[in-house]
């Protein structure tokens, strides 16, 4: 097998083989962890905002809390050992580098689906990727600002006679966790919009699953959300909801 093989056939349309799959999918792999990589190197810059950034939550969240119930750090986070610091820093910087590096991502996953897409569907590539990247940096922008309340009902829920000291690595895996949750299911209405391109779905089968869908999605909030709490389900159920609701009406524009 080659290292790099071909991505550009002469001939798109031939069918490809078990071997040749395989090559394709270890190259769009080996790019997309390149992209990764160089990712990484604006995250390392980017670490000291974004914890920033994301500490803001928790700050006001602690200041919220009844002075009993106050870890005695503050809004200053913990480390159990010398590694747990590296470890922190170099879990965000990957983390930020995935983001950074995430359109190349998405194009190199449709690249690899291609092969076995109309030419029609193949133009798609563009408002794909674009779509992906905009829904996942929504999600993204919703899981940060769901996360104080959802933090408020975590860390007052065992009452005043416990006191909240979380570790770095505990809180921002935590938050990293959330925003990839959300994240991923704001890419639910692109996949919807492919079925239904790709003739599985159709607007009067989404339609007559409106009810199913609705307990479903909810089951499914509570299930990817890691904390739990029923603010954070209800913020993801409502616009998976609202998104299952706009696949219905784009299928019925493509006539599906």
């Amino acid at each position: 097998m080659r290292l790099f093989p071909r991505t550009r056939r002469k001939d798109p349309e031939r069918t490809m083989t078990v071997v040749e799959h395989l090559e394709e999918l270890r190259y769009r792999l080996i790019v997309s962890l390149g992209a990764i990589g160089v990712g990484s190197v604006a995250g390392w810059f980017l670490y000291e905002p974004v914890v920033h950034l994301l500490r803001e939550p928790y700050c006001d969240t602690i200041e919220a809390l009844p002075p009993g119930n106050r870890p005695p750090t503050g809004c200053s986070f913990v480390f159990g050992s010398p590694l747990d610091a590296v470890a922190v820093k170099l879990k965000v910087v990957v983390f930020l580098g995935l983001a950074v590096a995430l359109p190349i991502v998405l194009y190199q996953l449709w690249a690899f689906i291609v092969p076995g897409l109309t030419k029609r569907e193949r133009r798609l590539a563009g408002p794909f990727v674009l779509s992906s990247v905009i829904l996942f940096l929504l999600g993204a922008v919703f899981a940060y600002l769901t996360l104080p309340r959802g933090l408020s009902f975590l860390l007052g829920f065992a009452g005043e006679f416990v006191v909240p000291l979380l570790t770095a690595d505990r809180f921002l895996g935590f938050v990293m966790m959330l925003t990839l949750a959300f994240g991923i299911s704001f890419e639910f209405p692109i996949v919807l919009i492919f079925l239904s391109l790709a003739g599985i779905l159709s607007s009067q089968r989404l339609r007559e699953w409106r009810r199913g869908a609705l307990v479903v999605l909810a089951v499914f909030a509570a299930v990817i959300t890691p904390s739990a709490d029923p603010y954070t389900m209800i913020a993801l159920t409502i616009p998976l909801y609202l998104f299952y609701e706009a696949a219905i009406l784009v299928a019925r524009l493509m006539r599906r």
